[in-house]
């Protein structure tokens, strides 16, 4: 997800949590605390997906590209490089309909691998990619 789009204190504190990051390997108690206050029960499942290296980068040679997330079941979600969109349930109806979320542990995760330069990479033809993306073994 671009991180405009998240809102202005999640953006600043995913900002956060990259020069953190990057410079001493870790995230402050207090960063993570504020972290808690604006992601709620979603941060630490995403931190867990994190440290599973459970967020992958996926490009094609036409510069396309998404992000593959293993979720704690398992179950392999597609999100979208905007972040406006994953197929879990949790997405749907606690982002989407309901508006009591700003993100799932998905799209969060993502962001948090972007930050700690902890994504995977994987590079595949264009025809791979459109075959994850139209994929019914991924979560729909």
């Amino acid at each position: 997800m671009a991180c405009s789009q998240l809102g202005t204190v999640a953006t600043q504190l995913l900002v956060e949590v990259k020069h953190l990051y990057s410079s001493n390997r870790y995230m402050s108690d207090d960063l993570l605390s504020a972290l808690q206050d604006v992601f709620g029960s979603s941060l630490l499942a995403s931190l867990d997906i994190v440290d599973r290296k459970g967020v992958t980068h996926v490009t094609s040679p036409s510069g396309r590209h998404l992000y593959l997330v293993v979720g704690s079941s398992g179950k392999l979600y597609t999100c979208l490089p905007s972040g406006l969109y994953c197929p879990c349930s949790f997405f749907t109806y606690a982002t989407l309909i309901r508006g009591e979320s700003l993100v799932c542990k998905h799209v969060l995760a993502v962001q948090l691998a972007q930050a700690m330069g902890a994504l995977q990479e994987l590079s595949v033809s264009d025809e791979e990619l459109i075959g994850l993306l139209m994929n019914k073994d991924t979560a729909q």
